[in-house]
C-alpha cells in the first residue's frame, strides 16, 4: 500500500483530497496546525486505520516524518483574500508568507530525502490582476510586490520558485498546479469568499453585499472536479516538471452570480452594491485550461448551477 502526505489536509481541498484518496485504499498522512483547517473536516477519517492525523505546523524547525512516503501534496496556506474575515491570508500575513517558503522549503527536503513525488498546490493570484485573460500558464502576471494581497500571491510565486530550484538542483520530481477558485462541501462558512458570502446571505435573507460594479468576474470550479485535477497531476508521470492550471473556464460577473445564488436558494435578497474594489482585487479571473485538457485528460464535468446546489445544501446541514 502507498503512502500520501497530504500537508494542510484538514482544510477544505485537503480534506476532500483525503477523502478520495482513501477510497482508493491508500494510506494517508494528514498534516495541519488546524489555523484555517478544521479538525471536523477529517473527523469520518479518524477511526480509518489508514489514515493518521498529526497537528503540527511545517514551518517548524523540527518539522520531520519517519515514516515511507510515496507521494505528497502541500495544500498548506490561508487561502481566503477577505480582509475581513478571521481566517483569510490577510489575518495571518506572517504565517502565509512563512508556509509557503520556510514550511515548502522543509516539505522540499523531505520529498528529497524520501525521492518521494512532490505536487505544490500555487494558485491562479500568481496571475495578480492580470491584463489578459484567459490566463494561461505562460502568463508571468501582473503583481503588486508589496500590496495586501502579496503575502499571498508573492508567497505563492515564492513557493513556485523553490520548487523548480529543487526540479532543477536535485532532479526532483515535482509538479505545480495553479489552483482557480473552488466551491463546494466543507468550504468554511466563515471563510469569507464569494461563494460562502453569497449562500449566506441569501439563506438568512440578508442583502448580497457587490464591491465594486459586480461586472468583475470569476470562474468557479466544483471540488470534485478540482480533486480529480489533482490527483491527475500528481499520478501521471509526464506532469513532472510541469505547470498546469486547474480551474472551470466559465466565466461569471459578480452580479451574475449573484443574481445565480438568488434564484437557487429561492431568496428575497436584494443585491447591495457596496464599497469599492479592495486594493489588487483582479478584474477578470479565467483558466486557460488546454494544457491540463492535453496533458492530464481533464477538464471540469458539474456545470455551476449543480455544484451550486450541492454547496446550498450542504450549508443549509451547517
Amino acid at each position: 500500500m502507498q503512502t500520501v502526505l497530504v500537508a494542510g489536509g484538514a482544510g477544505f481541498i485537503g480534506s476532500n483530497i483525503c477523502s478520495s484518496l482513501l477510497n482508493q485504499n491508500y494510506k494517508v498522512i494528514c498534516i495541519d496546525n488546524l489555523i484555517t483547517g478544521e479538525r471536523s473536516n477529517i473527523e469520518e477519517f479518524l477511526s480509518n486505520p489508514n489514515f493518521s492525523f498529526v497537528e503540527k505546523d511545517i514551518n517548524s524547525k523540527e518539522f520531520s516524518v519517519s515514516e515511507k512516503i510515496d507521494y505528497m501534496f502541500h495544500l498548506a496556506s490561508p487561502a481566503s483574500p477577505n480582509e475581513k474575515s478571521p481566517r483569510s491570508y490577510m489575518a495571518y500575513p506572517i504565517e502565509t508568507l512563512l508556509v509557503n517558503s520556510l514550511g515548502t522549503y522543509n516539505l522540499l527536503e523531505l520529498a528529497r530525502k524520501q525521492n518521494c513525488r512532490f505536487l505544490f498546490a500555487s494558485s491562479s493570484e500568481v496571475y495578480g490582476d492580470p491584463t489578459q485573460s484567459p490566463q494561461s500558464e505562460e502568463y508571468f502576471g501582473n503583481v503588486n510586490p508589496n500590496g495586501p494581497r502579496s503575502v499571498y500571491d508573492e508567497a505563492k510565486r515564492f513557493g513556485e520558485a523553490i520548487t523548480f530550484a529543487y526540479l532543477r538542483k536535485y532532479d526532483l520530481d515535482v509538479r505545480i498546479v495553479r489552483i482557480f477558485n473552488t466551491y463546494g462541501p466543507k468550504m468554511r462558512a466563515d471563510d469569507g469568499r464569494v461563494v460562502s458570502n453569497f449562500i449566506n446571505q441569501a439563506l438568512s435573507g440578508a442583502p448580497l453585499t457587490i464591491y465594486g460594479d459586480g461586472k468583475q468576474t470569476r470562474s468557479f470550479c466544483y471540488i470534485s472536479d478540482m480533486v480529480s485535477g489533482l490527483e491527475s497531476a500528481m499520478f501521471t508521470k509526464e506532469s513532472k516538471g510541469e505547470v498546469i492550471n486547474l480551474g472551470n473556464p466559465d466565466e461569471r460577473t459578480i452580479i451574475d452570480f449573484a443574481n445565480l445564488i438568488k434564484m437557487l436558494t429561492g431568496s428575497d435578497s436584494e443585491i447591495k452594491f457596496a464599497e469599492k474594489l479592495p486594493i489588487d482585487d483582479p478584474h477578470r479571473r479565467c483558466p486557460d485550461i488546454q494544457k491540463a485538457k492535453k496533458q492530464l485528460l481533464w477538464e471540469p464535468k458539474v456545470e455551476l448551477s449543480e455544484g451550486i446546489r450541492k454547496t446550498i445544501e450542504y450549508f443549509k446541514s451547517l
